[in-house]
């Protein structure tokens, strides 16, 4: 999917709702249910692949595979979470240059202190801005005729403030940035002084909510209202999954059986999920001539 696609969307009129995901599945559940582009979340997949919480654990092979089997599978843009770009301009060119081949539509990149942590946690530190400044503007030539969409994100309004952060911000527009992400603003007051702050700029705003996080979790609306071009629902997928998860699994152990879990999804249902009737079709198609498919 070509970033020219999420640079249309960006440019319709209203705020841009985005479903965090961290695999496959979900991807295509979001796609299904009609949302126009995805979000790949470091923290969902970290803990999905490895079961270890967002400390910069995942290397950028790990995260470039999961994002790249995401962005195939499905027909929507995507926008992924690639952390820090992996090392210095010579190594966020190469992570662009992965990204664009995967077919990926859009990039986050931060400025924290390699290994990062995930956004909402405590003892995040962060690079220069001049360093981060440097990390965006070979993002933008790595991009080249792409359509690639970069969203600069900083950390800096938990280790050095609010006014920092949007300095950073301003800085990270001017060196190339599409969208601009102030990460983990803790209040609506916080969200309030960033838009105004970027008010007369042009510059997209991009808001991450996260259940139980930092920032204030607003509707579509609201976040319009205040003039943030998109919201991220980071973790909302993974923390349904897990407690569905931990339900169905908590039955099955106390009673030995899921009992009407069908009545929820059923193995019919699952696999239209995931597209079985096509390859059945492609079987039968290309099929030895003489034999049956066996069921």
């Amino acid at each position: 999917m070509s970033g020219h696609q999420l640079r249309y969307l960006l440019n319709q009129p209203g705020t841009l709702i985005l479903p965090g995901v961290y695999d496959c599945l979900g991807a295509k559940l979001a796609a299904q249910v009609g949302f126009e582009a995805v979000f790949t979340s470091g923290f969902g997949i970290s803990a999905s692949t490895l079961g270890l919480p967002d400390y910069g654990l995942l290397t950028a092979t790990e995260t470039l595979q999961s994002v790249g089997k995401m962005a195939e599978s499905i027909s929507i843009p995507l926008v992924a979470d690639l952390d820090t770009g992996y090392g210095n301009p010579l190594n966020v060119m190469r992570t662009v240059t992965e990204a664009l081949r995967w077919g990926v539509s859009g990039i986050i990149l931060e400025d924290q202190v390699w290994p990062k942590k995930c956004g909402h946690f405590q003892g995040k530190q962060v690079i220069s801005a001049a360093e981060q400044v440097e990390k965006i503007k070979a993002a933008v030539h790595a991009r080249g005729e792409s359509g690639l969409v970069i969203v600069g994100r900083t950390d800096a309004r938990a280790p050095l403030g609010l006014e920092e952060a949007i300095d950073r911000g301003r800085l990270y527009a001017e060196a190339g940035a599409d969208i601009i992400f102030i990460e983990a603003p803790q209040s609506v007051e916080e969200l309030v002084k960033i838009s105004n702050s970027f008010a007369r700029t042009g510059v997209h705003l991009f808001a991450n909510l996260i259940e139980g996080g930092k920032t204030p979790c607003l509707r579509r609306s609201e976040l319009q209202e205040l003039g943030f071009k998109v919201g991220v629902y980071a973790l909302s997928g993974l923390f349904a999954a897990t407690q569905a998860m931990r339900e169905c699994f908590e039955r099955l152990r106390a009673e030995g059986t899921t009992g009407r879990i069908e009545d929820d999804l059923s193995f019919p249902e699952f696999e239209q999920i995931i597209g079985v009737d096509r390859y059945r079709q492609l079987e039968e198609r290309f099929k030895i001539p003489g034999e049956s498919i066996k069921n």
